[in-house]
């Protein structure tokens, strides 16, 4: 029996370039590489030395805080070079990938019988722990502390995002082995929300109370379920998972070997033929870009993740630990004259001021990286919350982050958002304040200080 959640407030952005439903291998990539700042929060122990030849699934590298929290290779072969930045932090481990690849099995994890302690052991032993997060604070969960409900969204409403009902077929399987394991970490429920009016390959599966969501983005955000199922108050935990990444986490249960394998949508503008490929976590971007139509050193921005709460990577970038997107489309590095002063057909807009978006709700644009404008303070216009459908104040929140006042952030509902939970905000900001990285400031400050 599913519950119901209709979304009013949000903002639906169409844009050209969505994947179609066409899955190509991607070509195999001759380096993969493994990026600590994907794990944010997480200070990095080595344990696998520049030089050293690991298997797949072999730890790379550790949690210095809990040292059982590993982090693993996604494919066997040679770490060439460990990547460095200021103060020595490890930035990246680059591992040239071996042709014909081993990995390390850990042996099938039969459930039956098993305790709670049983499974959290097996997750954090294997590497597949980091794809357990929580709020608050959006970090990798801390395994020391029980969440009293776990979160999945299995519907994207995010631009250009990737379809989850394609993307999940025929993994049926492993997705109920990891939402069996998960049901023994909590005392609560696992909740999955799934769209609805789509057909869900996570609607079969057992030991869930499911959700159908509908309304306009961010209905599809983790953070949204949270807030309208199950907030979270000051003293309690709960735990996001990613619905691609059930399938590694499963398979790791039924088979003993960690799969980096990944579905992700090339989408975007700039994108010739965007379409859906098959990869590995840490891959190089080249080994599908260029295969689709990117044209090579054109201007345009390649961005890991969709288009509002991604980030730049650039054509040599790598596919991140978490991501299932990656977006390109051209950069705003032209200006209009007299822009802010005239009729606008061609952009979208929560206003009806000089902008016509309102009238064609389905029309799709090509959208370009110009913020069409630039920053200032804060200008008080009560837009944020025509697009924020979280119970909370959006702009004394965000105020609240600025001035550094816990309090005030605690009282405001920190303790369940996300840094995503603020990129239609920052889409529709008329002062382009950066919503996301003050957020994301705000959480590190509370977990600095309250932990």
């Amino acid at each position: 029996m599913s519950k119901d959640i209709r979304i009013k407030k949000g903002l639906d952005i169409k844009l050209v370039g969505a994947a179609q439903h066409e899955l190509t291998n991607a070509a195999i990539a001759q380096f993969y590489s493994i990026r600590p700042e994907d794990f944010h929060s997480i200070v990095p122990k080595l344990v696998a030395r520049e030089g050293t030849h690991v298997k797949a699934g072999e730890t790379l590298f550790h949690n210095k805080a809990i040292e059982s929290m590993k982090f693993v290779a996604p494919v066997s072969g040679q770490i060439v070079e460990v990547q460095r930045g200021p103060r020595r932090r490890i930035d990246a481990i680059k591992i040239l990938a071996d042709t014909t690849q081993e990995a390390v099995n850990h042996g099938a994890f039969n459930l039956a019988g098993k305790t709670a302690d049983d499974v959290k052991n097996h997750l954090l032993a294997s590497g597949c722990w980091p794809f357990i997060k929580q709020r608050p604070y959006d970090v990798v969960a801390n395994p020391e502390r029980a969440p009293k409900a776990i979160f999945i969204s299995g519907y994207a409403s995010a631009p250009l995002a990737a379809d989850l009902d394609y993307t999940l077929v025929g993994k049926e399987q492993e997705m109920q082995a990891a939402i069996t394991a998960l049901g023994l970490l909590t005392t609560g429920k696992v909740h999955v929300a799934i769209g609805k009016d789509a057909k869900s390959p996570l609607s079969g599966l057992n030991g869930v109370e499911f959700h159908t969501v509908s309304g306009p983005h961010p209905s599809g955000n983790v953070g949204t379920l949270i807030n309208k199922i199950d907030p979270v108050n000051k003293g309690e935990t709960v735990w996001t998972v990613a619905a691609q990444d059930l399938v590694i986490m499963g398979e790791l249960l039924l088979t003993g070997v960690f799969n980096a394998e990944r579905i992700v949508a090339l989408a975007g503008s700039a994108v010739a033929s965007p379409r859906y490929f098959k990869t590995k976590i840490g891959a190089t971007l080249d080994t599908f870009l260029h295969d689709s139509g990117v044209e090579k050193g054109a201007n345009h921005r390649v961005i890991a993740g969709n288009v509002l709460s991604g980030k730049q990577v650039g054509e040599d970038g790598v596919l991140d630990f978490y991501g299932n997107v990656i977006t390109a489309i051209p950069e705003g590095n032209d200006y209009e004259f007299f822009g802010w002063n005239k009729p606008v057909f061609d952009k979208i807009s929560s206003s009806r001021a000089l902008t016509f978006s309102w009238l064609q709700p389905n029309k799709k644009y090509d959208l370009n990286t110009n913020t069409n404008g630039e920053h200032r303070a804060f200008v008080v216009t009560g837009i944020y919350e025509d697009v924020f459908p979280l119970d909370m104040y959006p702009m004394q929140l965000l105020k609240a982050c600025m001035y550094n006042d816990l309090d005030e952030m605690e009282a405001l509902g920190m303790y369940e958002v996300a840094p995503e939970d603020f990129a239609l905000t920052e889409f529709i900001c008329v002062s382009k304040q950066p919503h996301q990285s003050i957020i994301r400031t705000g959480l590190d400050l509370m977990l600095k200080e309250i932990g």
